[in-house]
């Protein structure tokens, strides 16, 4: 290694920032299957359906916290997100495109190889020799780019998830502008950073139609890194491990898990889930190239309290909640115990982590008995708004609605 990479090993933080599996995955059949047993198998066993457990590659998170809509999409609960900043990797969601690789990935993580291309001095790196060229660490909300899908009236294609498929996580890892420019920058015309999964492709199947493979604008690289560690710790199989692409401010998709190229191209990636899937196609319209791609999260917010029931008794209620800019900090958010037709200002708690994590909100209020719509509207640094309605779209993709998003809390005396 040159004497430019050994010198790399500095650490900084982001301003702001505090400091599978083909073997073990179930397929979607067998997860239903796993489910029927759990009933006891037969209409016998009585009308209401029983949980379906945890997949074993994520058997290690707390499953009263989870939703599990099938083997690879799981939600947080909206109650469950808490009072901490950062979200536990125990009740973060989990969103996987195809399953997991096989965990004996996992078994020597430093010997993990990233093709790095599109730069001066294109290269192989291995994880360990990364470890040894720089490290930061940056809080960022990871959202995958259908969260709030169940709320759209038309039933798009994909699971419905309605606020639990975020979270806040803190990420560590090398970042790519120190490594670009230990390799020399990036080619001329080079306009989109390109990071590709290492997911097992099966044999004869163009990878173009399964492989996880999305391209951001190249300016992405900024903040981007590319990260070993969440929250502390070694990155699970169900969060990326060993290693992934971290691009904060973008939907999760563009977040590639198991990342074993990163490129940079003049052109998107020519995989089918970046030239037509995640695009903001009309409702009446078919995905194509030339919409745009689910990059960038708008700003958003949503109550997740009081609690789980969702009942509280008459008297002093904390109204609780997260909020987020996106690419950009948050800087206000509004309540709303009427559906939005008058509102109050919040109050931030908590640490500010970056303009890249969310912020905890919270407003004490009075209420007497009877049902109320508890909604939030928050506004970022440059005046962005979060919209009353969702941008309608093929998918159901990037809804930040405050009216879907509500909360319906029931009084008692």
């Amino acid at each position: 290694m040159s004497e430019t990479l050994q010198n790399l090993g500095r650490r900084r933080l982001l301003a702001g920032s505090a400091g599978a599996v083909a073997a073990t995955a179930l397929s979607g059949q067998a997860f239903a299957q796993a489910a029927q047993a759990a009933q006891g198998g037969s209409a016998a066993a009585g009308a209401a359906k029983a949980k379906p457990a945890l997949p074993e590659y994520v058997a290690w998170k707390d499953a009263d916290s989870l939703i599990v809509h099938t083997a690879n999409t799981i939600e947080t609960k909206r109650h469950a997100l808490g009072d901490g900043v950062i979200t536990p990797a125990e009740q973060l969601f989990v969103r996987n495109n195809i399953a997991p690789p096989d965990p004996s990935i996992l078994n020597d993580r430093d010997a993990w190889q990233v093709k790095i291309e599109g730069v001066k001095n294109a290269r192989t790196l291995t994880l360990g020799e990364l470890k040894n060229m720089g490290i930061e660490t940056v809080a960022a909300v990871l959202q995958c780019s259908g969260n709030g899908r169940g709320y759209f009236k038309h039933n798009p294609s994909g699971t419905q998830w309605e606020v639990g498929a975020a979270g806040c996580v803190m990420w560590a890892g090398v970042p790519i502008k120190q490594l670009v420019e230990a390799l020399g920058g990036i080619d001329e015309g080079m306009n989109y950073m390109t990071g590709t999964g290492g997911e097992v492709i099966p044999e004869g199947i163009d990878p173009n139609t399964i492989m996880v493979e999305r391209s951001v604008p190249a300016e992405a690289m900024e903040d981007a890194l590319l990260a070993w560690e969440m929250n502390g710790m070694p990155l699970t199989l169900a969060h990326g491990g060993p290693l992934r692409l971290v691009v904060p401010g973008y939907t999760g998709v563009n977040n590639v898990k198991y990342i074993k190229r990163l490129a940079f191209t003049k052109e998107q990636s020519q995989a089918r889930i970046q030239q037509t899937s995640y695009r903001m196609a009309p409702l009446d319209g078919k995905p194509s190239p030339d919409q745009p791609s689910a990059w960038e999260m708008p700003v958003k917010s949503w109550v997740i309290s009081p609690n789980e029931n969702n009942q509280v008794k008459e008297g002093n209620v904390m109204i609780r909640g997260v909020a987020f800019g996106g690419v950009n900090p948050v800087s206000r958010v509004d309540v709303s115990t009427d559906g939005g037709k008058s509102w109050v200002r919040a109050q931030f708690v908590g640490p500010d982590l970056g303009k890249y994590a969310w912020r905890q909100f919270a407003l004490p209020v009075k209420l007497q008995a009877g049902e109320y719509d508890i909604v939030s509207r928050a506004v970022d640094v440059e005046g962005n708004q979060q919209p009353e309605e969702r941008l309608e779209n093929f998918r159901g993709y990037l809804n930040s609605s405050w009216r879907d998003h509500a909360l319906k809390l029931k009084v008692v005396a």
